[in-house]
């Protein structure tokens, strides 16, 4: 099989998982249903993949890098504390919106009775975006303009309450309440109340 051809095949794997997990909400993902689903049998599988953390981790690869990439984005064009926030915010929920089989991963729904190195790493994936969200604060506080009427860590976890709930929702309601609903009318209300 050539190098393009296990991409390929490899891509085609994740997309199927990621699916899976869409379309089986709260089920349990096996290999063998995998390979099915793939069109494989279960030795293709692990021809490209060591094992189903594997998988798991690859998607996880993919939520970090299209994640903390477009942050970075996000950091480089505006300056606004507000703005960065609110932003880093709708890249989440937007992001959610479109991977909902990865979001189950992120929440540690599909994560139930696998390694639980891949709940550490999830875990560590908010606390990242918790992190940057912080340095947003604290650079504000720094500069002229809007800052956290409370501490930063309180404004921050708020913001990160504000993300994991509306993502949980959404695996909750088998993907029907998006979490980007009203955002853009509660994220006034939110606005008002972490900035001064």
């Amino acid at each position: 099989m050539s190098a393009r051809a296990r991409v390929d095949r490899k891509q085609q794997i994740l997309e199927v998982l990621a699916r899976e997990l869409e379309t089986h909400p709260g089920s349990r993902i096996t290999t063998a249903g995998l390979a099915q689903a793939v069109g494989v049998s279960e030795a293709a599988l692990y021809r490209h993949f060591a094992s189903k953390a594997k998988m798991f981790e690859s998607l996880i690869d993919f939520a970090e890098d299209s994640v903390f990439s477009l942050v970075n984005r996000i950091l480089e064009q505006d300056k606004d504390a507000v703005i960065r926030c609110e932003r880093i915010t709708q890249l989440l929920l937007g992001f959610s919106d479109r991977n909902p089989g990865i979001t189950r991963i992120l929440l540690g729904d599909a994560l139930v009775g696998e390694n639980e190195r891949l709940r550490a790493r999830v875990g560590k994936f908010f606390e990242r975006v918790e992190t940057q969200l912080k340095q947003v604060l604290r650079e504000a506080n720094l500069a002229d303009g809007p800052r956290a009427v409370v501490s930063i860590d309180a404004s921050a976890n708020q913001i990160m309450a504000l993300i994991e709930g509306r993502m949980s929702r959404y695996v909750r309601s088998d993907f029907r309440r998006h979490p980007t609903e009203y955002l853009d009318e509660q994220w006034s209300v939110l606005r008002a109340g972490l900035f001064r």
